[in-house]
């Protein structure tokens, strides 16, 4: 069901490019899409940070 909805996404966003668009820019949209999809999962499933919590990981950096 999830891959589904990632294939999906991503068929819609590449039918978005302009005609001529190049290799990159079809797999650039790929690798958004997953990448937007995963964090919408993580979200939904609570692993997420606070901006507190993110900037004291930085902080250790």
């Amino acid at each position: 069901m999830y891959m589904d909805l990632i294939k999906y996404n991503i068929i819609e966003a590449i039918k978005k490019l302009p005609d001529g668009c190049s290799a990159e820019d079809i797999m650039y949209q790929i690798y958004f899409v997953s990448q937007v999809m995963e964090g919408l999962k993580d979200a939904e499933e609570g692993r997420v940070l606070s901006t507190e919590d993110l900037l004291e990981q930085i902080e250790t950096w």
